[in-house]
């Protein structure tokens, strides 16, 4: 029609010259979703009017009422949409079946019944199958079928749960399965969505399963003994005796703990050595292997070759049995004496209620304990030190005596030191001077020899560094000497020779006046007094001579001798030392000045008078050690 007009008959124009009627394409697909739009053109490709409404308009117009007398039309709430995996989340339908499989390889059944569980979910449409397990079937059971939409023909269609229901066969992968039965839930669903359910069937049983079920008719008892029966009822029942093997008649015999098991399902005898830790034996398990033991032999020729053969039942008279076996009472078996002292609570038990003995008193085998031999400790030999020699006595090993790490750590590097001279009748020995260490770490004592020069007496080490004890000690309660026997004057005996103690080290006094609650108050005091004279040297030289002073004047002594005729000085020294016997380094004044004189010494001298009154310690006696300094 013209433009205005309406689409009526009439009103129309036929144009003669078109000859194309075709429509514009309102589908198309968007993303993969196909959805439909307006036509841009008109039939045969005509232009559309620019005033031309849309869908949405026209579908309001449709809709839409007369506002002005009813008001705004309300619209319906859309139905609300719930997918399928939420609707049917955890619901599923369970169907009771069996299945028949055949057996080819058993006499005993031809076929077998296999009861089975199928469940359909229905959020995807899948199935599985699971066959309960049944203990030592002897089957592969479970899940026989994993969960997965199955297939239903081979154009592509998968069971639905419209297709299932009582009564049917179901084929699935080649295997047919028969649905009898199915639960309250999955009658309700099939029901609600207009499926007559069938009746249920009953579940069919496997023929050889109800087969194994029926109980089994017991045998006619004969009246004879029956070794079976004596099986069944004594299965797992054994006697227990302790017993005792004597072995003392054989070299290096003994006697051996044993237990003797009887076995009353089968009347047989098993022995078992019983051992100890460090017993000395080769831990068998098993003394006598279980087996039937002989009691009484049938009388026999004696030219019978016997020994290699085995014993049947026909050379025997009497086998062990349980009425053999007693506490107290002594068996042989196979040559070997056992005393049965004890048994165990079952063994008791079995012998009260058969044969009526109630007394099981055990016997006492209990070896007595032997005398304990006292140790004797053999006298101490002179070798090294007793606590180490006595040792050897103690264990085969011996193993140094034990220290006291205390007072090593305390006492460590701290020495005594003593000048001793030789108590001999030989006269070479009377000028010999020894050095005497104590060491406080361990007690022992180290003697010294210093060599001197064409003396003939080859000067070291005299004793190691050892303990040394008193004289009238035993070996067993040795007396060692100690700090507080060294006193000056005393004498010191060590393996039989005598050394008197003629001077000591400063720092034996220095120790003693710190440690003086520890040592006796004369040993104290007799070191005092012997430093006593160099004590007062020492304050008189250095309270009337300056150290400078008296440096000072030994120098211009040594300027004054060298003016002099020169002596021997290692003989000076020498006779100096001859005549101190007691080698304190004093000498009488006298015999001072006349040994100064016989080396041509000039006494006279105002230096050297000096010199000799700054080293006399008293009117009577000289230092000479600090006169020959200069």
């Amino acid at each position: 029609p013209g433009p205005g007009l309406p689409f009526l008959p009439g009103c129309a124009i036929k144009d003669p010259t078109k000859t194309s009627f075709h429509r514009s394409q309102t589908l198309d697909f968007k993303n993969g979703y196909a959805f439909s739009r307006l036509p841009r053109e008109g039939v045969g490709g005509e232009a559309l009017f620019a005033n031309q409404l849309s869908q949405d308009e026209l579908d309001d117009l449709c809709t839409k009422g007369a506002t002005l007398t009813y008001g705004q039309v309300k619209r319906p709430a859309p139905s609300r949409f719930t997918p399928a995996f939420v609707a049917y989340d955890k619901k599923v339908l369970k169907f009771d079946a069996y299945f028949m499989e055949e057996v080819a390889i058993s006499a005993e059944e031809n076929y077998r019944i296999r009861q089975v569980g199928i469940y359909y979910y229905l959020e995807d449409d899948s199935m599985c199958i699971i066959e309960p397990k049944v203990k030592n079937s002897g089957l592969l059971q479970g899940k026989l079928m994993r969960r997965h939409r199955v297939p239903k023909n081979e154009h592509g269609d998968y069971y639905h749960w419209k297709d299932l229901n009582l009564g049917i066969d179901l084929t699935i992968y080649g295997r047919t399965y028969r649905l009898v039965n199915c639960d309250s839930f999955t009658k309700v669903f099939l029901e609600s969505q207009g499926i007559v359910v069938n009746p249920p069937e009953e579940l069919v049983s496997d023929p050889y399963t109800e087969q194994r079920r029926t109980p089994v008719q017991k045998p006619i008892v004969p009246a004879s003994p029956d070794p079976f029966r004596q099986f069944l009822t004594y299965d797992t029942k054994v006697l227990r005796f302790y017993a005792i093997w004597d072995d003392t008649n054989c070299a290096f015999g003994d006697h051996h703990p044993c237990i003797i098991h009887y076995f009353l399902a089968d009347d047989t005898v098993e022995v078992r050595e019983v051992h100890k830790r460090n017993d000395g034996r080769d831990p068998f398990p098993v003394l006598m292997r279980r087996q039937r033991l002989p009691k009484v032999f049938v009388d026999k020729n004696k030219n019978f070759p016997s020994c290699v053969l085995e014993i049947t039942d026909h050379e025997v008279q009497e086998w062990y049995s349980p009425k053999d076996f007693a506490i107290g009472k002594t068996v042989t078996l196979l040559g070997r004496t056992f005393l049965i002292y004890d048994c165990d609570k079952f063994t008791q038990d079995f012998y009260r209620e058969k044969y009526g003995i109630t007394d099981f008193q055990p016997v006492d085998v209990n070896k007595k304990p032997l005398e304990k031999v006292p140790q004797v400790i053999p006298p101490y030999n002179g070798f090294g030190i007793p606590e180490d020699s006595l040792q050897n006595c103690l264990s085969l090993f011996p193993k140094p005596p034990r220290k006291d790490i205390v007072k090593m750590l305390e006492n460590n590097l701290k020495v005594l030191r003593y000048q001793v001279a030789l108590e001999s009748p030989v006269p070479e020995d009377k000028n010999r001077r020894f050095i005497l260490s104590y060491f406080l770490s361990d007690d022992t004592i180290g003697i010294y020899e210093p060599p001197v020069r064409n003396s003939g007496i080859r000067g070291g080490k005299y004793l190691k560094r050892t303990k040394v004890t008193k004289p009238g000690s035993t070996p067993e309660n040795p007396i060692y000497y100690e700090p507080s026997d060294f006193t000056i004057g005393s004498t010191i005996e060590v393996f039989g020779h005598r050394f008197i103690i003629t001077d000591a080290d400063e720092y034996v006094l220095n120790y003693l006046e710190r440690n003086a609650e520890s040592f006796p108050a004369a040993t104290v005091q007799s070191i005092r007094d012997h430093f006593l004279p160099r004590k007062v040297v020492v304050e008189t030289a250095s309270s009337g001579f300056p150290k400078k002073d008296l440096d000072d004047l030994i120098v211009e002594v040594q300027k004054e001798l060298k003016l002099h005729k020169p002596f021997n000085t290692r003989q000076f020294h020498e006779a100096f030392h001859h005549f101190d016997k007691e080698g304190s380094g004093f000498l009488e004044k006298a015999r001072f000045l006349t040994l100064c004189d016989r080396f041509n010494v000039p006494t006279s001298t105002i230096l050297l008078k000096k010199l000799i009154d700054y080293c006399s310690c008293d009117e009577d006696k000289v230092n000479y050690r600090d006169f020959l300094r200069a």
